[in-house]
Formats: C-alpha cells, structure tokens, sequence
C-alpha cells in the first residue's frame, strides 16, 4: 500500500503547476533540442544530442514522481486530537541529554524546499519517534553513531506556510 503524503495548499498548487510544465512545455522543448541534435548527423559524438537525452531521461524521472506524489497526497493535516504530534504540525522537543530545544516542522521533503523551517520527515528517526506523542511524553530514538537520544515533547502547533 502506498503511504499518504500531507501536503499544504501551497505546496501542491506548487508541484502541480511544475507537474504541468514538465508535461508540456518543458518536454517539448526537451524533444525540440533532440530533434535539433539529430539533423547535425552523426549520434556517436554529438555532445548535444547526448544532453538532451539525459534532460529528457530527467525530466521523465520527475514526471513519474510527481504523478505518483500528487495521485497518494491530501491536502492539510490529518485529523489529531490537541496537543498530539502529526504531520503537518510544528514540534518543539527538548533534547534531554544535552538540555537544548530543537522546533521542526513534522512534514514531507516537498514542503522541505519551500519551508522557513527544518523539516523532518515522519519516517526519520525522530520523527518516527515523535509521530503521535503528546505533548510532556519523553520518546527516544536511534541516532547515526548507534546511540539513542532522548527527547520530550513541549509543544506542538499548527504550521503555517510564509
């Protein structure tokens, strides 16, 4: 099964208006240069034809990815009771170990691009870690180097795109 992406209104007016592009104009400018490239001749050693084929094979790529992120997304927040941490939400989390605070915003790398905030995915440690606490529960997660940190939650809010 595919998993939801949570995305703001902004982030998929976004993504689909680059999704359009790709599909339309981008592309046929993309097929242009190839066709351009090949009327100099010889394939083997034509630099340019070789480029616009790999823009092409990148453009494709991405195509596929936003087709696939726009069909398994929703749009806002899913529906969380005060106080819990969900995607889409602010998190503000003490660090335990090393008594310091670090505030994020629990979202998809889509949002990441275009956020005036850190973004943590909910499949990261910590926000796999967090994903469903409530505010004042202590949680922990696996850091890199094989060691855990602790982590309490302290706030949790909604977010707002700048």
């Amino acid at each position: 099964m595919t998993e939801i992406t949570w995305l703001t209104q902004e982030a998929h007016d976004r993504l689909t208006a680059e999704f359009e592009d790709r599909q339309g104009p981008n592309r046929a400018e993309i097929t242009k240069k190839i066709e351009a490239a090949r009327e100099e001749g010889d394939l083997k050693e034509n630099g340019g034809y070789h480029a616009a084929r790999e823009e092409q094979g990148k453009n494709e790529a991405r195509i596929r990815q936003l087709r696939q992120l726009l069909e398994n997304s929703q749009i806002g927040v899913p529906e969380a009771k005060e106080g819990e941490v969900s995607h889409g939400k602010v998190i503000t989390v003490r660090l335990i170990d090393f008594d310091d605070e670090e505030r994020f915003l629990l979202g998809s790398r889509e949002e990441a691009a275009h956020a005036a905030i850190d973004v943590y995915s909910p499949t990261s440690p910590l926000g796999a870690a967090v994903l469903g606490k409530q505010v004042g529960e202590k949680t922990s997660y696996q850091l890199a180097n094989g060691k855990d940190m602790a982590v309490e939650i302290l706030k949790v809010e909604d977010y707002t795109p700048s």
